[in-house]
């Protein structure tokens, strides 16, 4: 009987306050309550997982949210890393102008946060995390993923080593509507910023057929740029549990491994722990059956691979020294400018 071939898991949630899929984001009067159902992560990890929590300053500023979290890395092994929601981490303004905010925004674009401020909020996110921890948060999620190219040197200076922002194979069509992460490599990598680096580790994404990136590339400037922002919606798969069947999940994986991947991401919101908190989980049994695919996906990949479950500081621990600095441009990475 052959090996099974070995591959490192890292599970991560992103752990903020509740409405975040109702196309609206809240400034001010926002709810943290979906923390407590955080609980729910024990069996699963029973099952090995040692999850990441990359958590928004809204839950960092909330006591009984803070309560939640020192218990799952106390007693589970999870690992406490910064979420930036730049639209309610304070400051909002730099000039004192939050009151012309309005308490909600419908669109949150990060290319519109002037750096200076976009370090303020990143500074105040890491002493609220440093205030829990009693030592600096090393791993980063930018908020809807929305990480730019500008920002890496941002995340260096505020002492970030690990990052989680990327996903490979997606494009927006404008900055506005997000970055551009089509040339990120699936495995991870570093990102060097002048005399810093930070360890990448991509969200899993493959290609239906490995072919695709490479044809997109290929097609005139036109008709690239509208495949690539498309290619998501129906050439490629990412390992996202709430989205995907059992089945959809098992097929990532194994293509994902077949092409050479090592190291697998998978992720989802702390709101879609809590029955009603989230409209594609509505109530208790939803919740209770996303949970269990997780598991069952969890039991498969034990049986079927030999799996390192790691959180996002040990992966960057134990990967770092061969992970490759890879060349490119786009948001995935960061270039100097040449003099």
């Amino acid at each position: 009987m052959s090996p099974r071939q070995p591959l490192y898991l890292v599970v991560s949630l992103d752990v903020e306050e509740e409405g975040l899929f109702g196309g609206q984001y809240a400034r001010r009067g926002f709810s943290t309550r979906n923390t407590s159902s955080l609980k729910d992560l024990v069996p699963l990890c029973g099952m090995g997982i040692r999850p990441t929590l990359f958590c928004a300053h809204s839950v960092l500023a909330d006591p009984a949210s803070r309560d939640t979290l020192i218990w799952l890395r106390d007693e589970h092994k999870a690992e406490i890393g910064a979420h930036l929601h730049h639209w309610n981490t304070p400051p909002l303004t730099l000039d004192g102008t939050d009151q012309s905010l309005s308490d909600t925004a419908a669109r949150v674009p990060a290319v519109d946060v002037p750096d200076a401020l976009f370090s303020a909020k990143l500074a105040s996110l890491m002493e609220a995390g440093k205030a829990l921890k009693g030592q600096p948060m090393t791993s980063f999620r930018m908020g809807r993923w929305d990480l730019h190219r500008n920002h890496w040197p941002l995340l260096a200076a505020a002492g970030i080593l690990c990052d989680a922002s990327v996903r490979p194979l997606h494009c927006a069509e404008s900055p506005r509507l997000g970055p551009d992460h089509f040339d990120a490599p699936g495995n991870p990598y570093w990102v060097t910023t002048g005399q810093n680096r930070i360890f990448e580790v991509p969200l899993t994404v493959t290609p239906l057929l490995p072919q695709l990136p490479g044809l997109i590339r290929s097609l005139p400037a036109s008709l690239a740029a509208r495949a690539r922002a498309s290619l998501k919606t129906w050439g490629a798969l990412a390992l996202l549990p709430v989205y995907h069947p059992l089945w959809a999940m098992r097929a990532v994986t194994k293509l994902y491994a077949a092409r050479g991947g090592r190291v697998l991401s998978l992720t989802w919101h702390s709101s879609e722990m809590m029955p009603g908190c989230t409209p594609h989980l509505p109530d208790a049994a939803a919740v209770k059956k996303f949970t269990a695919k997780v598991g069952h996906w969890l039991d498969w990949l034990h049986r079927n691979y030999s799996v390192c479950c790691l959180t996002m500081d040990e992966l960057r621990r134990e990967l770092g020294s061969t992970a490759p600095t890879p060349e490119g441009r786009g948001d995935w990475t960061y270039a100097e400018a040449s003099p």
